[in-house]
């Protein structure tokens, strides 16, 4: 991305002091960006990456500031985007199927009201760009937190009308398992390893994509660069089976054994990124899928009596039918995971989660 469309810009994070916040920080703070504003809910993570980018990056560490609220508080939002805000990469969300499971609402709160206060407040504030992450688990949702994330999908599309109108750009990206970050897999196993127990998998004929954080960044890049109003972005990635990623952890950390536990409540066979409805907007741009904005205007005939004459595509594009990893390619795929290389070191707990 050329320096000069962030050069002495503002950039805001919600639920910045994540794993992609950390990320965006490292590809961001030694560049030409004039501010960048973390905004979270968790002063202890606030203060630890406050005192992690004193001690890393000394002489850019001012760039950054720290704004403490909530995204269920419209209030909050609006104040951090004080003074202006060039840009907004909206990452806050509740994102661990097992507790958006047990508290839906908790999800919907975060996930779907929160989005919309961020969008809403972006919009009065006069943000040029904001780019909103989603989740696989937002196509096809059979869990909370998908179904969740498939509403806040709807919310920025909605909202992405309006920004136009009013010169804010609002986006999404969809992406799948981001390795090692917070909650993942891959640092569970290699924990398990470490204590000498077996590596615990669902059921090892899953299949789940790999991308690293460093690929998550650079697919918001992409689409801050290149979107319209309600475009979609998703990366194409790789998938290998849980077998295979479990095989493959044990292949570098050592030989535990496996154990199968079964499949956990709200869990897929297979992750979807792009659903077949989707994919008759999408354009192969390369590296990425753009998926363009329904712009169907409020007339109700287009829904409800012309409708469209072609309404999907032959397949999903899923885990189970994109570029598929043996052990060996899972190997070499999960070493490009920074929490691997620093485990590797016997320094993991450096890694950004």
């Amino acid at each position: 991305m050329s320096q000069t469309v962030f050069a002495g810009k503002t950039l805001m994070i919600t639920g910045g002091t994540g794993s992609f916040g950390n990320t965006v920080l490292k590809h961001f703070l030694r560049s030409d960006i004039g501010e960048i504003r973390i905004f979270s809910r968790d002063e202890k993570k606030q203060d630890d990456m406050r005192h992690k980018l004193q001690d890393r990056y000394p002489n850019d560490y001012g760039k950054v500031r720290f704004f403490i609220g909530d995204v269920r508080n419209p209030q909050s939002v609006r104040d951090a985007m004080r003074g202006g805000v060039d840009y907004i990469f909206h990452a806050a969300a509740l994102k661990q199927v097992p507790s958006c499971e047990f508290f839906p609402m908790e999800a919907v709160r975060t996930n779907v009201i929160g989005t919309d206060n961020v969008l809403h407040a972006a919009m009065d504030a006069g943000v040029k760009r904001v780019v909103c992450l989603s989740t696989d688990k937002a196509a096809y949702p059979i869990n909370a937190m998908g179904k969740s994330k498939a509403m806040m999908e709807s919310v920025i599309y909605a909202n992405a009308r309006y920004g136009a109108q009013s010169g804010t750009t609002i986006c999404c990206t969809r992406y799948g398992n981001v390795m090692c970050s917070r909650g993942s897999v891959i640092p569970l196993f290699i924990k398990q390893i470490r204590e000498g127990e077996p590596v615990t998998v669902t059921d090892p004929h899953m299949t789940r994509f790999l991308m690293n954080l460093d690929e998550a960044v650079d697919l918001v890049q992409f689409a801050f660069e290149h979107a319209n109003p309600g475009d979609l972005f998703i990366q194409k990635a790789p998938a290998s089976t849980i077998g295979d990623l479990a095989e493959a952890v044990q292949e570098v950390f050592g030989r535990t054994g496996t154990k199968v536990i079964g499949t956990r409540h709200g869990e897929k066979l297979y992750e979807t990124l792009m659903t077949r409805e989707e994919r008759l907007r999408a354009t192969d741009m390369g590296r990425y899928f753009r998926v363009a904005a329904d712009t169907r205007d409020l007339n109700y005939d287009k829904f409800v009596v012309k409708g469209d004459v072609l309404t999907q595509a032959d397949e999903a594009y899923t885990s189970d039918n994109a570029e598929r990893l043996d052990v060996e390619g899972t190997i070499s795929k999960i070493k490009t995971a920074e929490y691997v290389q620093l485990a590797l070191e016997g320094r993991e707990t450096e890694a950004v989660q």
